[in-house]
């Protein structure tokens, strides 16, 4: 990879509110010629432009080469930074024209014509922005890299509508407002730490999305589960929702393709340290192959129980039993950036419950075989 970025000792601090900027400005304390008036003025004409709603505007002479072809297929080809369903939203809302004029997604070109797209992009969430402190690994004017922390919700829903990373991402960037579920394009349990990356534009939103079904996006995680993996492998078992248990997801045939590849970093006295890359992204699916292998991750409280194997010592024993999430860790992501197409890797280290939890495995083998 040509880009690494590690999420080590990187933190953002976030801007004060508007208001607050106002009140200091006419400050009489303040000096308005001073260097801290105009970083304020600055910064208030900042959060001004954030909140502005993004005005997209472009157009393309057709050729003959689309000669019979549907509007909405040629749109897809010309402007193929945006889905298709995006663009037949704006063919039928009358905000991309054909030589001027309104036409269905579905009438046909004689190859001559003039498209033009002409679009403010309007909000497509209601959530409240919330000042909650984000983790940044990386970021520029198309994407965001977090290192998520365990305990915080994704995207809000049911009994979580505030205190999610979406408040959060609305509140360090208003235009991500404009965007579905915030620009996420992946998601990461609430109790599972690490890696996530967020589109800024509607262009970036796509190109994820698209990187991520053409499997492009890799994500690898560590993670600690009970027993004695031997060799590295592949588990390749599909996944829908449990027929019974409507809030667990199972290996079910006619699921989803689901498939995990990994291999062995460390083995302990009864436990190994995984490393697990996915193929594909299904709901809790390393929670639930590693379940259905027969080594459910520690601390998962959905997919294992607690396990305290004879002989362990009090100060493991107690670590397990208040170790309260399952232990596994969105270690590193790599993607092809949607702009400049350049391929960037991004790590994120353990945090501190995840390696006081493989130091104290160290530590019982080391006492066991000497």
């Amino acid at each position: 990879m040509t880009s690494t970025q590690s999420a080590q000792n990187s933190s953002t601090q976030h801007p004060d509110d508007f208001e607050d900027d106002v009140q200091e400005i006419f400050d009489p304390n303040i000096n308005p010629n001073s260097d801290q008036t105009l970083d304020q003025t600055q910064h208030s004409d900042q959060q001004a432009l954030d909140t502005q709603a993004t005005h997209i505007q472009r157009q393309c002479q057709l050729e003959d080469c689309f000669l019979g072809q549907r509007f909405d297929q040629i749109a897809a080809q010309v402007w193929d930074d945006f889905s298709r369903e995006k663009l037949k939203t704006w063919i039928a809302e009358g905000a991309l024209l054909v030589n001027g004029q309104q036409v269905k997604g579905k009438a046909r070109s004689d190859g001559t014509e003039v498209l033009t797209l002409d679009v403010e992009l309007a909000p497509q969430l209601s959530s409240q922005p919330e000042d909650i402190p984000l983790q940044i690994v990386y970021e520029d004017d198309d994407i965001l890299v977090i290192n998520k922390p365990v305990g915080m919700v994704v995207h809000p829903g049911a009994g979580n509508h505030t205190g999610t990373l979406v408040n959060a991402l609305l509140y360090h960037y208003p235009k991500s407002r404009e965007l579905a579920r915030a620009g996420l394009v992946h998601r990461i349990d609430k109790d599972t730490s690490g890696l996530l990356v967020i589109a800024k534009t509607l262009e970036a939103q796509h190109h994820l999305t698209r990187q991520l079904s053409k499997k492009t996006v890799y994500r690898v995680y560590d993670l600690v589960c009970y027993g004695h993996i031997i060799a590295g492998g592949t588990v390749d078992a599909p996944i829908k929702r449990h027929p019974v248990d409507r809030t667990k997801m199972a290996v079910v045939n006619g699921g989803k393709d689901a498939v995990t590849h990994y291999n062995v970093l460390d083995r302990y006295t009864h436990f190994s340290l995984i490393q697990a890359q996915l193929e594909t992204g299904r709901t809790h699916q390393i929670r639930v192959h590693f379940s259905h292998i027969g080594h459910p991750l520690v601390g998962d409280p959905t997919y294992s129980r607690l396990k305290l194997p004879k002989g362990v010592s009090q100060e493991l024993a107690n670590y397990l039993q208040n170790f309260k999430r399952q232990a596994l860790h969105a270690r590193a992501l790599g993607l092809i950036h949607p702009r400049t197409g350049e391929e960037m890797e991004f790590e994120a280290e353990w945090p501190s419950d995840f390696e006081q939890l493989v130091s104290l495995l160290e530590d019982e083998d080391q006492l066991k075989n000497g």
